[in-house]
């Protein structure tokens, strides 16, 4: 069961992101905040949902959620200022951005670049452990999901639908075969380094 809350009387945030390990695509932010006595028996790590039951939740937080925002940083920005400082941001944007201001944010993961005024937690394996931050991994990625199934329908070969940009062998291969999109991140190793032959 996961706890419903870090303290008693703070207003929490629950941020996560989804997308990092991506090739191709925007990292996307969640930050939730959740009424003190909201519980849900399926509520959990989005990794460890089906995509139905993503979808599924998904209305229940947008529903019963205090407040809710979802970011997206692009590509471009990430080849400028890196994956983690773009995370980061998205975060950030989130916070910017969310009607019911915070007193807390409970942040998944071990690093976080604090944000003015508010006090963070960081919390590793945190969407497995609070129920802000498993709503926010959730929003954050049927989110982006739903992107990538959505370009894939412009950019087919790269089997985004099924892969949401993620480094598959399918989604490597057409890189090999069709060149990249503007989607893709320039600034990652988008293919495995060619083992070269010395004849010397």
């Amino acid at each position: 069961m996961l706890a419903s809350s870090f303290t008693e009387d703070k207003v929490e945030a629950g941020l996560d992101e989804a997308g990092r390990g991506c090739l191709a695509g925007p990292v996307v932010a969640a930050a939730v905040i959740l009424p003190k006595d909201f519980s849900h028996p399926d509520l959990n790590d989005s990794k460890k949902l089906t995509a139905k039951k993503r979808e599924t939740l998904r209305a229940v937080i947008m529903k019963e959620a205090i407040a809710y925002k979802v970011v997206e940083v692009q590509a471009e920005e990430i080849d400028k200022i890196n994956i983690l400082q773009a995370s980061f941001t998205a975060m950030h944007r989130c916070i910017d951005g969310i009607e019911t201001k915070p007193d807390l944010l409970l942040i998944d993961g071990n690093r976080f670049r604090p944000y003015k005024g508010i006090d963070h937690e960081c919390i590793v394996k945190g969407d497995g452990k609070y129920l802000s931050i498993a709503a926010a991994s959730i929003l954050a990625k049927t989110h982006r999901d739903e992107l990538m199934t959505k370009l894939s329908e412009e950019f087919p070969e790269y089997g985004w639908e099924q892969n949401a940009g993620y480094p598959t062998k399918k989604h490597r291969e057409a890189i090999a075969k069709h060149g990249t999109t503007p989607w893709h991140r320039n600034s990652f190793k988008l293919l495995p380094e060619q083992k070269t032959i010395d004849f010397s």
